[in-house]
């Protein structure tokens, strides 16, 4: 039986000792990396809710963009009320401009927090229930803040590994 180049990689790499495990796998074998089974770990414990149980989406619009999560089954009863309850109050936080809670998940600010905390007047985020979770809708004339809800909203979508596609959406 042959076996393939990456299945030698993965045991090489299984095999390779302490040292090279603690740097941070960017890995060929198909398992999530250290930096994203910390983030998500650290968002679970924020959120207050099991992202594996949930689906996030991170979508840009001409006037800002806006972050859902829904349960993953309409059954979630649990899951639902725990978006729910999370996003009714990040939207009053980043009202107040109050980003800690990204900081928190992300183990660093997000690119485009510190115009969205200056420009926190010109911003409005509307939360919304929908149907098995909730929304966030982030709303801007302001040319500076769209651009930096734009850029949170894109290193949400990779940090997150979302797929979503982040660019604009057209109506």
């Amino acid at each position: 039986m042959k076996t393939s180049g990456i299945l030698m990689f993965c045991l090489a790499l299984s095999l390779s000792g302490p040292a090279a495990r603690a740097q941070e796998k960017m890995d060929h074998c198909g398992a999530a990396s250290d930096h994203h089974a910390q983030g998500d770990a650290r968002g679970d414990k924020v959120m207050g809710f099991d992202h594996a149980k949930t689906t996030h989406h991170f979508l840009l619009s001409a006037a800002g963009g806006s972050i859902e999560v829904t349960a993953n089954s309409a059954e979630d009863q649990e899951s639902r009320d725990a978006i729910r309850g999370h996003l009714a109050h990040i939207a009053k936080m980043f009202s107040d401009g109050d980003f800690e809670a990204p900081m928190l998940v992300h183990d660093r600010f997000p690119p485009g927090v510190d115009a969205m905390k200056r420009k926190k007047s010109v911003i409005q985020w509307k939360y919304e229930e929908i149907g098995s979770g909730a929304r966030i809708v982030a709303v801007t004339r302001d040319l500076e803040a769209l651009a930096a809800i734009h850029e949170f909203l894109r290193f949400q979508i990779a940090d997150h590994r979302t797929g979503d596609p982040g660019t604009v959406k057209k109506n």
